[in-house]
């Protein structure tokens, strides 16, 4: 099994361990057993990025030492170009690292590679013509959207970590389904700039303290590679899906009381609470989800724009137009959320309100056929990104009926990601996990 990006950090930073040798190993275990996570594998790029790290002078500070990072393809790398899913946007090559990159590799990092999203990461599920990113627990099932790749290169253990984004639950959602930590940091500490501002990047890792420590690269805070250990934090619990109230699988739901009890006896004070959810914030992440993206396809070529994307961008275009993009809308869940967290500080609810798709060719459906199980599944996630608050996905158990694993989410209040962090340790700590697929 690959080791933790903190082992290898910590052994190339003490000499014992070659970033060569350790890239070598990488790339060889994605040539053997990718099955869809990467759009692009930047070998040779990859061995010179690491034989400059063995290089560097300050090696020995470097907090991903050497450590073999997969990037989602919306990411700014110099010489390579961003896809998004899509032969319709630009194909020329960045001049230079954007700031994400930029980040990564002053770490330390090696990038071994672009990781498959769907067409400009609309969907919970991550195909494109030329693949499909698949689930290691049950390659049956979807790694999910829109960093599926990302999830599913961590998950097969391919790589020890990947950056993802997270506009409706991108990094949440693929971190459910494949059995990962995946942290949503607040809007203002990681903002990805995209779908009017609920966009923010963020890490997908194994074990909490390799989340931690990448979140830290990512947002330039060497403080938050600290896990603290949190004590008497307050946590309400719901398994009712906002507003919808739609029907959760009992596996689904288990998992919140059995994170429930062992959070109980961690100290904690665990009751059942939830915030008032307007109806107008549903309607205000469904006008964002679809009106982002327009915004995006700007650059694109529209006649060569998947099906189901160019019915999106039209009703994207369709809920700009009519002015459905409403600060006022995020107000009013905002003084919902707050009202919630004077008396909480930390909900906790499942990950995912129903189980992922079956893997397939989603992007030659109709926009209908995949509306559907996105709408479905993502019932407990989108809201925080219109909030702007941090919120992490757990793995807790397996499911017995499908062989995937269960999370919870836990949310809490700007600035709170440690907090996040240190309950998810704990999590981690009373009921560890499987780090990977081929564990």
């Amino acid at each position: 099994m690959v080791s933790t990006a903190a082992e290898i950090a910590a052994s190339v930073r003490a000499g014992t361990l070659d970033p060569v040798q350790v890239t070598k190993e990488a790339l060889a275990r994605i040539a053997a057993a990718d099955s869809g996570a990467f759009r692009r594998v930047r070998a040779e790029e990859a061995l010179a990025e690491a034989a400059e790290v063995a290089a560097r002078p300050d090696l020995a500070s470097l907090p991903l030492a050497g450590v073999p990072v997969a990037v989602k393809d919306v990411t700014a790398i110099a010489g390579e170009f961003a896809s998004h899913g899509s032969v319709a946007g630009p194909s020329t090559p960045f001049g230079e690292d954007g700031e994400i990159a930029a980040r990564l590799r002053a770490a330390g990092a090696v990038l071994v590679g672009l990781t498959r999203v769907p067409e400009l990461c609309i969907w919970p599920m991550s195909d494109t013509p030329d693949g499909i990113a698949r689930n290691p627990w049950e390659p049956t099932y979807v790694s999910g959207g829109s960093s599926g790749g990302s999830a599913a290169a961590v998950a097969a253990g391919l790589v020890p970590l990947a950056h993802g984004t997270d506009g409706l639950g991108s990094i949440r959602l693929p971190a459910a389904m494949c059995g990962l930590v995946g942290l949503k940091p607040g809007a203002d500490r990681l903002a990805e700039g995209g779908w009017f501002g609920m966009s923010v990047h963020g890490p997908l890792a194994t074990t909490v303290a390799d989340a931690a420590v990448l979140l830290s690269v990512l947002a330039s805070d060497p403080s938050l590679a600290t896990v603290p250990s949190p004590s008497g934090v307050r946590i309400g619990t719901s398994t009712t899906v906002p507003v919808l109230h739609s029907p959760v699988p009992r596996e689904l739901v288990a998992a919140v009381t059995q994170a429930a009890d062992l959070l109980t006896a961690a100290g904690h004070t665990v009751a059942p609470g939830a915030p008032k959810y307007p109806v107008s914030a549903i309607l205000g992440i469904s006008a964002r989800w679809c009106a982002g993206p327009a915004e995006q396809a700007r650059d694109f070529d529209f006649s060569r724009l998947q099906r189901r994307t160019r019915t999106h961008v039209r009703l994207g275009q369709l809920f700009e137009k009519a002015g459905f993009i409403r600060e006022r809308t995020r107000q009013r869940w905002l003084a919902r959320a707050e009202e919630f967290f004077a008396d909480h500080d930390v909900l906790m609810t499942p990950t995912l309100s129903h189980w992922p798709a079956k893997a397939g060719r989603w992007h030659e459906r109709r926009w209908p056929s995949n509306v559907v199980p996105s709408l479905r599944l993502a019932g407990f996630t989108g809201l925080w990104n219109l909030a702007g608050y941090p919120a992490i996905s757990v793995p807790v158990s397996r499911a017995p009926s499908s062989g995937l694993p269960t999370s919870v989410q836990l949310i809490t209040k700007p600035g709170g990601e440690s907090l996040l962090l240190g309950l998810a340790a704990q999590l981690e700590s009373a009921n560890p996990w499987p780090r990977t697929a081929r564990a």
